[in-house]
């Protein structure tokens, strides 16, 4: 599935993040191997869908939000996997999503 025109920023690439940004960046991994393909969400505080992207060949997601707290999800024919990030400030916010 490519994903060329759908206006995504290109996925695990370093970026410039100006002062008042927040950006949660991470992988997708199942067993420590990087997982591509992945459905990834970005659920709110209250568990509300925010948004989604498809995670790069080599596992990689990118969501640009606003400071709080976030659960990301994958869903991927491998499995399912979950974690919490707390973006109190600005700047990149790593997260780490395993799926099993």
């Amino acid at each position: 599935m490519s994903l060329d025109g759908c206006g995504a920023p290109e996925q695990g690439v370093d970026i410039q993040v100006g002062a008042n940004e927040v950006v949660l960046s991470g992988k997708v991994r199942s067993e420590g191997a990087p997982v591509g393909g992945a459905f990834v969400r970005l659920l709110d505080a209250s568990g509300e869908f925010t948004a989604e992207v498809v995670s790069s060949a080599e596992g990689d997601f990118r969501f640009f939000a606003a400071p709080g707290t976030w659960t990301i999800r994958a869903l991927h024919r491998s499995g399912n996997g979950q974690a919490s990030v707390s973006a109190e400030g600005p700047g990149v916010h790593p997260v780490e999503v395993a799926v099993a």
